[in-house]
């Protein structure tokens, strides 16, 4: 086990939660929010944020660029900043490019992802992540800040891989809850997973990861948890979706496939099963013919 570490915490939601059961029984942690939480002490940044060793952005993703920027100068060269954020900001960039541009150039930061929900680690249950760094040394001390705990993290240099990996899954986790809405069964949950992680893998290559990095645990493991799990977000978007009951339609999925059409990130036709997701959500009204035409068009004879 490692030494005691100063850990700050950016955020209380669900995983500020998780992390802080994770964490504190080894550390002493700090939480920051930017509203008052009934059991916490307002915690100013300006005097913790030199003080830290490790500051975890419990934030979604939007508000990294502001508070980067805000606790840059007064971090100490050896601070990590950490990310657990799955999505786009307004700007189409990921976390890790957000941490690239508004942090100093030698300052370590890292990407956490994989099956981690939060009700599971607060019960003690094990969860699992991959560690984005460019480092081994950067790993090493996350791995050691989470040694002895329910979490299990391993190493990946992939921060492109990984990042667009945990984004986009979260458009393909819709389509499983679709699936189930409209009872399409088990065998296309199967059929799906195989074509989203085919069609993922080529479009993390194109946004410049490497091949087969969404077979890991930022990918493979967390749009399993993700599409399947009844408690998750997506899988119940998608799920009120397909039975014709959604109103409102939000999430880190919708938001992402917004912002990868508004920066034209990629070329969404180039990829069949995520056009066919960003098709639906704008016509929610067509999801059994959307879902025949793709099965179609993938099984039609050459």
């Amino acid at each position: 086990m490692g030494k005691r570490k100063q850990i700050l915490l950016l955020g209380y939601g669900e995983m500020g939660h998780a992390l802080e059961f994770l964490l504190a029984p080894r550390h002493t942690v700090t939480v920051w929010t930017r509203r008052q939480q009934d059991d916490k002490t307002v915690t100013r940044l300006d005097e913790v944020a030199g003080t830290t060793d490790v500051v975890i952005f419990c934030l979604p993703v939007n508000p990294h660029r502001e508070v980067a920027r805000q606790i840059a100068p007064l971090l100490a060269p050896h601070t990590v900043c950490i990310s657990i954020a799955k999505g786009l900001d307004e700007s189409g960039q990921t976390a890790a490019q957000i941490f690239a541009d508004a942090l100093p150039s030698q300052q370590p930061y890292a990407l956490l992802y994989g099956p981690m929900i939060s009700e599971e680690i607060r019960d003690g249950r094990y969860a699992f992540a991959q560690v984005g760094c460019t480092t081994r040394a950067v790993y090493q001390d996350i791995h050691n800040l989470f040694a002895g705990s329910s979490l299990f993290v391993s190493y990946s240099q992939d921060i492109a891989g990984i990042s667009w990996s945990v984004i986009l899954k979260n458009v393909y986790a819709l389509l499983f809850g679709m699936a189930d809405g409209l009872g399409l069964g088990d065998n296309m949950r199967g059929f799906l997973a195989v074509a989203a992680l085919h069609e993922l893998d080529q479009i993390v290559r194109a946004m410049g990861g490497k091949s087969g990095s969404p077979f890991h645990l930022a990918g493979l493991g967390d749009l399993i948890t993700t599409a399947t799990s009844l408690g998750s977000h997506h899988h119940t978007l998608g799920y009120k979706l397909g039975r014709g009951e959604a109103v409102e339609i939000r999430g880190e999925g919708v938001h992402t496939l917004a912002m990868v059409q508004k920066h034209r990130l990629f070329d969404v036709a180039d990829y069949p099963l995520f056009s066919l997701c960003a098709d639906i959500i704008s016509q929610p009204q067509s999801i059994k013919q959307g879902f025949d035409a793709f099965l179609q068009a993938c099984f039609s004879e050459a």
